[in-house]
């Protein structure tokens, strides 16, 4: 599955066209490093997320086929940290 189709169907980023601009514009890294919205991602992978002021690292748990409920987007996903940005960013 693509990234900026997981970032969607997981509910992390709303919206595939706001998550592939994300990925764009260097606010996700898979396995820390910048990469395109296209890349396949797999189970195992940490993707890093900038959201407004926090830096949010996920690992992927599951790569779903198709849309899943509402319900069951948070289990494709583990929470490895939530912080706040530092004022310099994080690149």
């Amino acid at each position: 599955m693509r990234l900026d189709v997981f970032l969607k169907v997981s509910r992390l980023i709303k919206q595939r066209a706001a998550a592939k601009g994300a990925v764009e514009d260097g606010a996700v890294r898979l396995n820390g490093a910048p990469v395109k919205a296209g890349r396949e991602i797999k189970v195992g992978d940490r993707l890093g997320i900038e959201t407004g002021r926090r830096w949010i690292e996920v690992e992927v748990l599951e790569v779903p086929v198709g849309n899943v409920p509402k319900a069951r987007a948070a289990t494709l996903y583990r929470l490895v940290s939530s912080e706040p940005m530092p004022e310099d960013g994080w690149k």
